[in-house]
């Protein structure tokens, strides 16, 4: 597996339209666009950043990931995403050393990106996304 970069930061809001006015106003970050994961229950505003983005997440349902991770821990970071040349490989990878995974199988994620969670009991509570982009 070779992990390329920082792909982006997913920062969870109860109203997206707040979190933005502090990094776009306060910061002078730009919004380059935005996209709702009907599957995931989530809107998503895209905030680049180098190499890499800020990712504003806003669930669009109660019993979304992104409400349900801010009942529990609050908003803030929800995950963080690193870039990898090949995901199918890099989870054959995770599975052969035992490690537990979320998504076994990448699936699509936010501007089309292939994507897979591993569990946060395996990372010392930091939820992990690989992200393959082509």
């Amino acid at each position: 597996m070779r992990i390329l970069h920082i792909d982006h930061i997913g920062v969870a809001s109860k109203d997206m339209a707040e979190a933005l006015k502090f990094f776009v106003e306060k910061l002078g970050m730009e919004a380059t666009g935005f996209e709702t994961i009907e599957d995931q229950k989530v809107r998503v505003a895209f905030l680049p950043l180098g190499e890499g983005e800020i990712e504003i997440l806003e669930s669009t349902s109660p019993d979304g990931p992104v409400a349900k991770f801010i009942e529990a821990r609050g908003e803030g970071v929800q995950h963080i995403a690193l870039r990898v040349d090949d995901l199918d490989s890099a989870l054959e990878e995770l599975k052969a050393k035992g490690v537990r995974l979320i998504d076994e199988k990448p699936r699509i994620g936010a501007g089309g990106a292939r994507i897979a969670f591993i569990h946060p009991k395996e990372t010392h509570g930091v939820l992990l996304e690989l992200c393959e982009r082509k």
